[in-house]
């Protein structure tokens, strides 16, 4: 067992005034934990990018929660104690943006959880090597990795969302410079044609035409942006930007989902993995983003209804959620169990 046990004293001792989706949440956290994280190297399972998707979504539940807040930030500061340098990284930055702004998105949430203001300083440091990968051919817009072989939805709309987080967080000049880098990549992003016909967000830009390359609509595309809008919309006081916002949602929630719960537009073989298991929960952590701050019974909605499918569709035997939420609970791994942690967090705090 590789995992802080003597962190979860405070889960097992919660009390019943929590609603049912904090304390299956906080459950859903121990199960991760026991299954899958190296206390020597703060990441679970040895993944890198998912492991910065659970260091959000532990401080998003911490930030939310007083109770497991102890358990999260001990958590939280082992990992960005150990994990810093690892896999083919330095201080959180290799050669992929997307990773990067993972990281750096972690970091905010552990930052809006503690208050310690080195987190922050982190997701900017992350953020300032990001910026080296503005040099496309296309007239904006970040590349996906630093060998320049793909420009990708995600990376961008990671590098929005940080910026636009990031604006929200400091004062002065930083603060121009940073929505500024926010308002840029969504005016270039806005114009590439990447936002299709149905309001769905494409894999990523056709190198040969700078648009749309078609590629499948995962449901992460979808919902990076939605926080990256509502940040920026709070920032600037435009609600233009989370008008976009709720057009993805509610195009999300119509074509991505079986009978109401979310599902990835293709089901690529082999069964899911620990890559596109991890795109849900990106959904859902979007959604929260805006509806938190734009509420819409819809989105309320849709979270819990999703989260109760998680839980009692999803759990196998062992408490393991897996990558289906409309079940069975089959092919769970370490990823598809963060983003049912993701949607129980989000619905928690949907009220």
């Amino acid at each position: 067992m590789k995992c802080f046990q003597s962190l979860f004293i405070s889960i097992l001792c919660v009390g019943p005034a929590l609603a049912n989706y904090e304390d299956n949440a906080s459950s859903a956290i121990k199960t991760l934990q026991d299954e899958w994280y190296d206390v020597n190297t703060g990441l679970w399972n040895d993944l890198w990018w998912q492991s910065g998707n659970m260091v959000e979504t532990i401080a998003r539940l911490g930030r939310y929660d007083a109770d497991f807040r102890p358990t999260a930030s001990n958590i939280i500061a082992n990992t960005y104690s150990k994990a810093a340098n690892r896999k083919n990284a330095t201080n959180w930055r290799n050669d992929f943006y997307d990773d990067m702004g993972w990281w750096a998105m972690a970091w905010i949430s552990s930052y809006d959880m503690t208050g310690d203001r080195k987190y922050l300083n982190t997701a900017k440091d992350i953020f300032e090597d990001m910026t080296g990968g503005w040099t496309t051919p296309c007239g904006g817009g970040i590349w996906w990795d630093k060998p320049h072989t793909a420009i990708a939805a995600i990376s961008n709309e990671l590098f929005l969302s940080v910026a636009a987080h990031l604006t929200n967080r400091v004062s002065g000049d930083e603060r121009t410079n940073y929505m500024h880098n926010a308002e840029n990549e969504w005016d270039w992003f806005s114009r590439t044609g990447i936002i299709n016909g149905d309001n769905l967000i494409n894999d990523g830009i056709d190198l040969a035409t700078c648009r749309n390359n078609g590629v499948t609509t995962w449901s992460y595309n979808q919902g990076v942006v939605l926080a990256g809008l509502s940040e920026l919309s709070r920032a600037t006081s435009n609600r233009d930007y989370t008008a976009y916002a709720h057009r993805i949602a509610s195009a999300t929630i119509t074509k991505l989902t079986v009978n109401g719960i979310l599902a990835e537009p293709v089901e690529e073989p082999p069964p899911p993995n620990d890559t596109d298991s991890q795109f849900k929960g990106a959904f859902v952590r979007g959604l929260a983003v805006l509806h938190a701050n734009e509420p819409r019974q819809q989105y309320a909605d849709f979270l819990k209804k999703n989260a109760d499918a998680a839980w009692s569709l999803a759990k196998a035997a062992d408490g393991v959620i897996g990558p289906k939420w409309q079940g069975p609970p089959n092919n769970a791994n370490p990823a598809s169990h963060a983003s049912g942690i993701d949607v129980l967090v989000a619905a928690a705090q949907a009220g």
